[in-house]
């Protein structure tokens, strides 16, 4: 067995999902929506077989107060962008619980199944760091290093190409996987929303009247 901690970088504010301007919500309905994808990402990761520690990354109060929760452990953002507050993370991750591998989850994945959990971690088990791509196959949801590696992280536009570049080899994830589903756009929504979103997610648009 392979002792996974999972780190997710969560943002928490009005600015969170700017992309989802063209779905009818308000810019505290997207916060509340953002904050519910992360509840459901967090929920399914904490459910996985082999994994023991997360970690979240923020600084936000509300986030803080729900995903701890849910029974992340909080690490506060530095607030100089998204790898910044990851690497702060895995600083955390390895300072801590050197004995265990590091995952890194985008917390946008409202559909997430701990059962693709389970099988992305076990076939990163076997690879010293790896990447999984989105849905698109450019930009990245998941990055993972075995105890004792270092690894960067290089999230943002077209990130894929750049964590290959890296050294970091692609898993062989299912094209359908949820662990491929982020949201970032509308139609993203929508798709997530055909296949099954989380309680969460659900429970968020239901309010907001989406």
């Amino acid at each position: 067995m392979t002792e996974w901690v999972v780190v997710l970088p969560v943002k928490g504010s009005t600015a969170s999902k700017t992309r989802l301007a063209e779905f009818p919500l308000s810019p505290d309905e997207r916060r509340a929506l953002a904050l519910a994808f992360a509840r459901d990402t967090l929920s399914a990761i904490r459910s996985a077989t082999d994994v023991t520690h997360t970690i979240v990354v923020t600084s936000d109060a509300e986030a803080t107060e729900a995903l701890a929760a849910l029974g992340a452990e909080i690490v506060p953002d530095p607030l100089d962008g998204l790898n910044a507050a990851i690497t702060e993370g895995l600083r955390f991750a390895r300072r801590h619980y050197p004995q265990a591998a590091s995952a890194v989850m985008t917390a946008d994945l409202p559909t997430l199944a701990t059962s693709d959990v389970d099988r992305m971690l076990g076939l990163a088990a076997g690879h010293p760091k790896t990447f999984v791509a989105d849905a698109a196959g450019t930009g990245t949801t998941t990055i993972t290093a075995l105890p004792g590696i270092d690894v960067a992280p290089l999230f943002g536009p077209h990130s894929a190409a750049r964590h290959a570049a890296a050294g970091l080899a692609s898993l062989p994830v299912e094209a359908d996987s949820s662990v491929r589903r982020d949201v970032d756009t509308p139609a993203d929504l929508e798709r997530a929303l055909r296949g099954g979103v989380g309680v969460f997610t659900a429970r968020a648009l239901a309010g907001s009247g989406g």
